[in-house]
Protein backbone atom coordinates (compact mmCIF):
# COMPACT_ATOMS: atom_id res chain seq x y z
CA UNK A 1 0.00 0.00 0.00
CA UNK A 2 2.90 2.45 1.10
CA UNK A 3 4.56 2.52 -2.44
CA UNK A 4 1.30 3.56 -4.07
CA UNK A 5 0.51 6.63 -1.60
CA UNK A 6 2.61 8.82 -3.17
CA UNK A 7 1.33 7.87 -6.99
CA UNK A 8 -2.06 8.52 -5.85
CA UNK A 9 -1.32 12.40 -4.14
CA UNK A 10 0.64 13.57 -7.55
CA UNK A 11 -3.10 12.62 -9.29
CA UNK A 12 -4.92 14.30 -7.08
CA UNK A 13 -3.49 17.92 -8.38
CA UNK A 14 -5.48 17.93 -11.70
CA UNK A 15 -8.74 16.72 -10.02
CA UNK A 16 -9.11 19.20 -7.37
CA UNK A 17 -8.44 22.21 -9.27
CA UNK A 18 -11.55 21.01 -11.73
CA UNK A 19 -13.60 20.56 -8.49
CA UNK A 20 -12.09 24.32 -7.38
CA UNK A 21 -13.39 25.76 -11.11
CA UNK A 22 -16.77 23.89 -9.33
CA UNK A 23 -16.88 25.70 -6.59
CA UNK A 24 -15.75 29.06 -7.90
CA UNK A 25 -19.03 28.78 -10.19
CA UNK A 26 -21.15 28.18 -7.47
CA UNK A 27 -20.10 30.98 -5.69
CA UNK A 28 -20.16 33.21 -9.01
CA UNK A 29 -23.84 31.75 -9.66
CA UNK A 30 -24.98 32.25 -5.71
CA UNK A 31 -23.80 35.56 -4.92
CA UNK A 32 -25.10 37.24 -7.38
CA UNK A 33 -28.53 36.63 -5.59
CA UNK A 34 -27.93 39.86 -3.02
CA UNK A 35 -27.41 41.75 -6.29
CA UNK A 36 -30.68 41.05 -8.00
CA UNK A 37 -32.61 40.95 -5.08
CA UNK A 38 -31.74 44.77 -5.05
CA UNK A 39 -31.99 45.17 -8.18
CA UNK A 40 -35.23 43.85 -9.34
CA UNK A 41 -37.03 45.52 -5.78
CA UNK A 42 -36.63 48.52 -7.94
CA UNK A 43 -36.92 47.50 -11.28
CA UNK A 44 -40.20 45.63 -10.24
CA UNK A 45 -41.07 48.08 -7.67
CA UNK A 46 -41.52 45.13 -5.04
CA UNK A 47 -42.12 45.11 -1.12
CA UNK A 48 -38.72 43.54 0.40
CA UNK A 49 -41.08 40.20 1.27
CA UNK A 50 -41.46 39.89 -2.64
CA UNK A 51 -37.53 40.67 -3.24
CA UNK A 52 -36.68 37.63 -1.30
CA UNK A 53 -38.98 35.06 -3.36
CA UNK A 54 -35.28 35.47 -5.77
CA UNK A 55 -33.83 33.64 -2.66
CA UNK A 56 -36.84 31.26 -2.24
CA UNK A 57 -37.26 30.15 -5.93
CA UNK A 58 -33.25 29.68 -5.78
CA UNK A 59 -32.75 28.05 -2.32
CA UNK A 60 -35.94 25.45 -2.51
CA UNK A 61 -34.60 23.76 -4.95
CA UNK A 62 -32.12 22.22 -2.80
CA UNK A 63 -34.83 20.93 -0.74
CA UNK A 64 -36.74 19.58 -3.71
CA UNK A 65 -33.56 18.03 -5.39
CA UNK A 66 -31.49 16.80 -2.47
CA UNK A 67 -32.20 13.23 -2.76
CA UNK A 68 -33.49 12.42 -6.44
CA UNK A 69 -30.09 13.98 -6.73
CA UNK A 70 -28.44 11.27 -5.28
CA UNK A 71 -30.72 8.69 -7.28
CA UNK A 72 -29.56 10.90 -10.78
CA UNK A 73 -25.75 10.67 -9.87
CA UNK A 74 -26.23 6.76 -9.23
CA UNK A 75 -27.43 6.27 -13.06
CA UNK A 76 -25.28 8.97 -14.56
CA UNK A 77 -21.91 8.20 -12.62
CA UNK A 78 -20.67 11.99 -11.06
CA UNK A 79 -18.47 13.27 -13.54
CA UNK A 80 -21.69 12.90 -16.31
CA UNK A 81 -23.76 14.48 -13.45
CA UNK A 82 -21.75 17.19 -12.92
CA UNK A 83 -21.99 18.22 -16.98
CA UNK A 84 -25.44 17.75 -16.91
CA UNK A 85 -26.25 20.01 -13.60
CA UNK A 86 -24.02 22.72 -15.20
CA UNK A 87 -26.18 22.81 -18.61
CA UNK A 88 -29.42 22.23 -16.48
CA UNK A 89 -27.86 25.80 -14.86
CA UNK A 90 -27.21 27.04 -18.11
CA UNK A 91 -31.18 26.49 -19.45
CA UNK A 92 -31.58 28.82 -16.03
CA UNK A 93 -29.43 31.48 -16.68
CA UNK A 94 -30.72 32.09 -20.61
CA UNK A 95 -34.09 32.00 -19.56
CA UNK A 96 -33.35 35.54 -17.85
CA UNK A 97 -33.40 36.93 -21.67
CA UNK A 98 -36.78 35.87 -22.49
CA UNK A 99 -38.03 37.24 -19.12
CA UNK A 100 -35.76 40.52 -19.48
CA UNK A 101 -37.90 40.93 -22.44
CA UNK A 102 -40.96 40.22 -21.40
CA UNK A 103 -40.59 42.25 -18.06
CA UNK A 104 -41.71 39.21 -16.14
CA UNK A 105 -40.81 38.65 -12.48
CA UNK A 106 -42.08 34.90 -12.38
CA UNK A 107 -40.01 34.16 -15.10
CA UNK A 108 -37.22 35.14 -13.25
CA UNK A 109 -37.80 33.25 -10.44
CA UNK A 110 -38.21 30.43 -12.89
CA UNK A 111 -35.15 30.30 -14.07
CA UNK A 112 -33.03 30.91 -10.35
CA UNK A 113 -35.08 27.67 -9.68
CA UNK A 114 -33.53 25.85 -12.84
CA UNK A 115 -29.95 27.32 -11.55
CA UNK A 116 -30.43 25.72 -8.14
CA UNK A 117 -31.66 22.63 -9.45
CA UNK A 118 -28.16 22.64 -11.46
CA UNK A 119 -26.23 23.67 -8.70
CA UNK A 120 -28.06 20.76 -6.23
CA UNK A 121 -26.59 18.40 -8.69
CA UNK A 122 -23.54 20.25 -8.61
CA UNK A 123 -23.20 20.11 -5.16
CA UNK A 124 -24.10 16.76 -4.32
CA UNK A 125 -21.57 15.54 -6.97
CA UNK A 126 -18.92 17.76 -6.26
CA UNK A 127 -18.75 17.52 -2.18
CA UNK A 128 -17.35 13.84 -1.96
CA UNK A 129 -14.31 14.77 -4.11
CA UNK A 130 -14.05 17.46 -1.00
CA UNK A 131 -13.00 13.97 1.10
CA UNK A 132 -11.97 11.42 -1.19
CA UNK A 133 -9.11 13.17 -3.31
CA UNK A 134 -6.42 12.93 -0.50
CA UNK A 135 -5.94 12.10 2.63
CA UNK A 136 -9.50 12.33 5.18
CA UNK A 137 -7.85 13.82 7.50
CA UNK A 138 -6.72 16.89 5.81
CA UNK A 139 -10.67 16.80 4.33
CA UNK A 140 -11.04 19.83 6.08
CA UNK A 141 -8.75 21.50 5.32
CA UNK A 142 -9.27 20.98 1.21
CA UNK A 143 -13.12 22.06 2.03
CA UNK A 144 -11.52 25.42 3.46
CA UNK A 145 -9.52 25.71 0.75
CA UNK A 146 -13.06 24.82 -2.04
CA UNK A 147 -14.87 27.49 0.06
CA UNK A 148 -12.01 30.47 -0.44
CA UNK A 149 -12.96 29.89 -4.21
CA UNK A 150 -16.02 29.86 -3.41
CA UNK A 151 -16.16 33.11 -2.02
CA UNK A 152 -13.35 35.02 -4.01
CA UNK A 153 -15.90 34.17 -6.98
CA UNK A 154 -19.03 35.95 -4.70
CA UNK A 155 -16.85 39.13 -4.29
CA UNK A 156 -16.17 38.79 -8.04
CA UNK A 157 -19.55 38.57 -8.70
CA UNK A 158 -20.73 41.40 -6.68
CA UNK A 159 -18.11 43.42 -8.66
CA UNK A 160 -19.31 42.56 -11.83
CA UNK A 161 -23.22 42.31 -10.87
CA UNK A 162 -22.82 45.32 -8.73
CA UNK A 163 -21.02 47.79 -11.21
CA UNK A 164 -23.77 46.75 -14.45
CA UNK A 165 -27.60 46.60 -12.02
CA UNK A 166 -26.77 48.66 -9.80
CA UNK A 167 -24.67 51.60 -10.44
CA UNK A 168 -26.33 55.00 -11.16
CA UNK A 169 -29.72 55.89 -10.46
CA UNK A 170 -32.23 54.78 -7.61
CA UNK A 171 -35.53 54.75 -9.01
CA UNK A 172 -37.00 52.00 -10.84
CA UNK A 173 -36.94 51.87 -14.59
CA UNK A 174 -38.69 49.02 -15.44
CA UNK A 175 -37.81 47.27 -18.64
CA UNK A 176 -34.89 49.38 -19.49
CA UNK A 177 -33.32 48.62 -16.67
CA UNK A 178 -33.64 44.70 -17.19
CA UNK A 179 -32.10 44.90 -20.81
CA UNK A 180 -28.80 45.41 -18.08
CA UNK A 181 -28.92 41.38 -17.34
CA UNK A 182 -29.49 40.20 -20.98
CA UNK A 183 -25.38 40.17 -22.39
CA UNK A 184 -24.15 39.18 -18.89
CA UNK A 185 -26.37 36.38 -18.33
CA UNK A 186 -25.99 34.83 -22.13
CA UNK A 187 -22.08 34.90 -21.35
CA UNK A 188 -22.47 33.29 -18.15
CA UNK A 189 -24.72 30.68 -20.17
CA UNK A 190 -22.08 30.18 -22.85
CA UNK A 191 -19.27 29.95 -20.24
CA UNK A 192 -21.36 27.40 -18.33
CA UNK A 193 -21.87 24.99 -21.79
CA UNK A 194 -17.98 25.21 -22.24
CA UNK A 195 -17.36 24.02 -18.33
CA UNK A 196 -19.80 20.72 -18.77
CA UNK A 197 -17.67 20.13 -21.91
CA UNK A 198 -14.65 20.06 -20.19
CA UNK A 199 -15.90 18.57 -17.60
CA UNK A 200 -17.67 16.17 -19.79
CA UNK A 201 -14.22 15.08 -21.72
CA UNK A 202 -11.97 15.55 -18.52
CA UNK A 203 -9.91 12.98 -16.55
CA UNK A 204 -11.80 13.49 -13.35
CA UNK A 205 -11.91 9.90 -11.66
CA UNK A 206 -15.40 8.03 -10.61
CA UNK A 207 -16.32 8.50 -7.16
CA UNK A 208 -17.48 4.36 -6.06
CA UNK A 209 -20.03 4.51 -3.85
CA UNK A 210 -17.85 2.54 -0.88
CA UNK A 211 -15.04 5.47 -0.78
CA UNK A 212 -17.47 7.78 1.20
CA UNK A 213 -19.00 5.23 3.36
CA UNK A 214 -17.44 5.61 6.90
CA UNK A 215 -17.33 2.55 9.25
CA UNK A 216 -19.23 2.43 12.27
CA UNK A 217 -20.18 0.21 14.84
CA UNK A 218 -22.61 2.73 16.39
CA UNK A 219 -24.66 2.48 12.62
CA UNK A 220 -25.67 -1.33 12.90
CA UNK A 221 -27.78 -0.85 15.77
CA UNK A 222 -30.01 1.82 14.42
CA UNK A 223 -32.88 0.87 11.52
CA UNK A 224 -33.47 4.76 11.18
CA UNK A 225 -31.28 7.77 10.10
CA UNK A 226 -33.96 9.73 12.02
CA UNK A 227 -32.57 7.80 15.39
CA UNK A 228 -29.13 9.76 15.00
CA UNK A 229 -29.69 12.73 16.70
CA UNK A 230 -26.78 14.37 15.88
CA UNK A 231 -27.26 14.50 12.36
CA UNK A 232 -31.44 15.40 12.69
CA UNK A 233 -29.82 18.26 14.97
CA UNK A 234 -26.95 19.14 12.85
CA UNK A 235 -29.87 19.65 9.81
CA UNK A 236 -31.42 21.98 11.41
CA UNK A 237 -28.08 23.92 12.24
CA UNK A 238 -27.28 24.03 8.72
CA UNK A 239 -31.35 25.24 8.21
CA UNK A 240 -30.49 28.16 10.34
CA UNK A 241 -27.16 28.33 9.10
CA UNK A 242 -27.75 28.93 5.45
CA UNK A 243 -30.85 31.31 6.36
CA UNK A 244 -28.96 33.53 8.76
CA UNK A 245 -26.14 33.83 5.70
CA UNK A 246 -28.29 34.91 3.29
CA UNK A 247 -29.93 37.45 5.35
CA UNK A 248 -26.81 38.98 6.39
CA UNK A 249 -25.29 38.93 2.61
CA UNK A 250 -27.97 39.04 0.31
CA UNK A 251 -30.36 41.22 1.65
CA UNK A 252 -27.88 43.67 3.28
CA UNK A 253 -27.75 45.81 0.16
CA UNK A 254 -31.49 45.77 0.65
CA UNK A 255 -31.12 47.24 4.13
CA UNK A 256 -28.63 49.64 2.90
CA UNK A 257 -31.13 51.26 0.73
CA UNK A 258 -33.42 51.30 3.41
CA UNK A 259 -32.02 53.10 5.65
CA UNK A 260 -30.71 55.59 3.13
CA UNK A 261 -27.60 54.67 1.44
CA UNK A 262 -27.68 55.11 -2.20
CA UNK A 263 -27.26 52.26 -4.94
CA UNK A 264 -23.46 53.15 -5.45
CA UNK A 265 -22.81 52.60 -1.82
CA UNK A 266 -25.05 49.98 -1.16
CA UNK A 267 -23.67 47.89 -3.61
CA UNK A 268 -20.44 47.03 -1.83
CA UNK A 269 -22.40 45.96 1.01
CA UNK A 270 -22.21 41.94 0.09
CA UNK A 271 -18.37 42.27 -0.44
CA UNK A 272 -17.73 43.38 3.19
CA UNK A 273 -19.88 40.49 4.25
CA UNK A 274 -17.77 37.90 1.54
CA UNK A 275 -14.73 39.41 2.45
CA UNK A 276 -15.73 38.98 6.25
CA UNK A 277 -16.73 34.78 5.25
CA UNK A 278 -13.14 34.67 3.63
CA UNK A 279 -10.76 36.16 6.68
CA UNK A 280 -12.83 33.33 8.31
CA UNK A 281 -11.79 30.74 6.30
CA UNK A 282 -8.33 31.76 6.07
CA UNK A 283 -8.04 32.19 9.21
CA UNK A 284 -9.54 28.71 10.06
CA UNK A 285 -6.61 26.74 7.60
CA UNK A 286 -4.32 28.60 9.67
CA UNK A 287 -5.76 28.09 13.31
CA UNK A 288 -7.87 24.79 13.29
CA UNK A 289 -6.98 22.34 14.43
CA UNK A 290 -3.45 23.93 15.84
CA UNK A 291 -4.28 26.41 17.53
CA UNK A 292 -8.38 25.70 18.54
CA UNK A 293 -10.33 23.06 17.85
CA UNK A 294 -13.34 23.67 15.21
CA UNK A 295 -16.28 23.12 17.86
CA UNK A 296 -14.14 25.68 19.74
CA UNK A 297 -14.04 27.95 16.58
CA UNK A 298 -17.71 27.55 16.29
CA UNK A 299 -18.67 28.25 20.20
CA UNK A 300 -16.97 31.47 19.68
CA UNK A 301 -18.37 32.15 16.54
CA UNK A 302 -21.57 32.08 17.70
CA UNK A 303 -21.02 33.95 20.61
CA UNK A 304 -19.52 36.85 18.59
CA UNK A 305 -22.70 36.45 16.27
CA UNK A 306 -24.95 37.31 18.81
CA UNK A 307 -23.00 40.03 19.74
CA UNK A 308 -22.58 41.56 16.59
CA UNK A 309 -26.68 41.17 16.10
CA UNK A 310 -27.12 43.19 19.11
CA UNK A 311 -24.83 45.53 18.23
CA UNK A 312 -26.52 45.89 14.76
CA UNK A 313 -29.88 46.83 16.44
CA UNK A 314 -28.60 48.97 18.46
CA UNK A 315 -26.39 51.18 16.33
CA UNK A 316 -27.57 53.17 13.33
CA UNK A 317 -26.21 54.45 9.45
CA UNK A 318 -22.85 52.44 9.00
CA UNK A 319 -21.91 51.06 12.26
CA UNK A 320 -25.31 49.14 12.07
CA UNK A 321 -24.52 47.90 8.26
CA UNK A 322 -20.91 46.83 9.49
CA UNK A 323 -21.94 44.76 12.39
CA UNK A 324 -24.22 43.00 9.73
CA UNK A 325 -21.02 42.50 7.33
CA UNK A 326 -18.72 41.38 10.29
CA UNK A 327 -21.21 38.37 10.65
CA UNK A 328 -19.34 36.50 7.75
CA UNK A 329 -16.56 36.58 9.76
CA UNK A 330 -18.48 35.11 12.92
CA UNK A 331 -20.57 32.70 10.91
CA UNK A 332 -17.63 30.91 8.78
CA UNK A 333 -16.86 28.16 11.23
CA UNK A 334 -20.48 26.99 11.08
CA UNK A 335 -20.38 24.87 7.45
CA UNK A 336 -16.91 23.55 7.93
CA UNK A 337 -17.29 22.19 11.48
CA UNK A 338 -21.61 21.10 11.46
CA UNK A 339 -20.90 18.26 8.38
CA UNK A 340 -18.51 16.19 10.27
CA UNK A 341 -20.55 16.78 13.32
CA UNK A 342 -23.79 15.79 11.68
CA UNK A 343 -22.25 12.63 9.82
CA UNK A 344 -20.09 11.66 12.64
CA UNK A 345 -20.48 7.43 13.47
CA UNK A 346 -23.69 7.22 10.65
CA UNK A 347 -21.30 4.47 8.67
CA UNK A 348 -24.41 2.73 6.32
CA UNK A 349 -26.62 6.17 6.60
CA UNK A 350 -23.81 8.32 5.56
CA UNK A 351 -24.83 9.09 2.27
CA UNK A 352 -28.68 9.47 3.03
CA UNK A 353 -27.64 12.11 5.80
CA UNK A 354 -25.73 14.34 3.18
CA UNK A 355 -28.69 14.51 1.21
CA UNK A 356 -30.61 15.66 4.57
CA UNK A 357 -27.68 18.49 5.16
CA UNK A 358 -27.81 18.97 1.77
CA UNK A 359 -31.36 19.80 2.28
CA UNK A 360 -31.11 21.91 5.35
CA UNK A 361 -29.76 24.54 2.83
CA UNK A 362 -33.44 24.90 2.32
CA UNK A 363 -32.75 27.68 5.10
CA UNK A 364 -31.96 30.00 2.49
CA UNK A 365 -35.37 29.90 1.09
CA UNK A 366 -37.54 30.14 4.11
CA UNK A 367 -35.88 32.58 6.59
CA UNK A 368 -35.44 35.51 4.09
CA UNK A 369 -38.94 35.46 3.24
CA UNK A 370 -40.11 35.69 6.97
CA UNK A 371 -36.96 38.01 7.30
CA UNK A 372 -38.63 40.42 4.33
CA UNK A 373 -42.23 39.78 5.92
CA UNK A 374 -40.72 41.39 9.04
CA UNK A 375 -38.92 44.05 7.33
CA UNK A 376 -42.46 44.91 5.73
CA UNK A 377 -44.31 44.41 9.24
CA UNK A 378 -42.10 45.65 11.74
CA UNK A 379 -38.63 47.79 10.55
CA UNK A 380 -35.49 46.43 8.20
CA UNK A 381 -33.50 46.92 11.37
CA UNK A 382 -35.67 44.97 13.86
CA UNK A 383 -36.12 42.12 11.54
CA UNK A 384 -32.79 41.00 11.86
CA UNK A 385 -33.66 40.44 15.55
CA UNK A 386 -34.34 37.11 13.96
CA UNK A 387 -31.02 36.16 14.08
CA UNK A 388 -30.33 35.89 17.61
CA UNK A 389 -33.01 32.60 18.04
CA UNK A 390 -30.80 31.10 14.99
CA UNK A 391 -27.29 32.26 16.47
CA UNK A 392 -28.93 31.02 19.61
CA UNK A 393 -29.28 27.27 18.34
CA UNK A 394 -26.42 26.97 16.28
CA UNK A 395 -24.24 27.56 19.85
CA UNK A 396 -26.49 25.05 21.85
CA UNK A 397 -25.66 22.15 18.42
CA UNK A 398 -21.87 23.74 19.27
CA UNK A 399 -21.55 23.02 23.07
CA UNK A 400 -23.90 20.31 23.50
CA UNK A 401 -26.34 19.06 20.24
CA UNK A 402 -23.71 17.49 18.43
CA UNK A 403 -22.97 14.94 21.39
CA UNK A 404 -26.12 13.37 21.70
CA UNK A 405 -26.34 9.67 21.32
CA UNK A 406 -30.09 9.53 21.66
CA UNK A 407 -33.18 11.02 21.90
Amino acid sequence: MTPTAPAKTQNYTGPLLIIGALFFVFGFVTWVNSVLIAFFKQAFSLTSFQSTLVAFAFFISYTLMAIPSSALLRRTGFKNGMSLGLLTMAIGTIIFVPAARSVSYPLFLVGLFIIGIGLTVLQTASNPYATILGPRESAAQRISFLGIANKLAGILSQVVFGGLLLSGANEAVGAVSLEKVVTPYMILTGVLVVLAGLIRFSNLPEVSEEQDDVPSDTSSIHSSVWQFPNLVLGVLALFCYVGAEVITGDLIISYGRAIGFSNDEAKHFTTYTLIGLLAGYVLGIIAIPRFISQQSALRYGMILALILTVGALVTNGFASVLCIALMGFAISPVWPAVWPLALNRLGKFTKLGSALLIMGISGGALLPLLHGYLTDAISPKMAYALLLPLFGYILYYAVSGHKKTSW
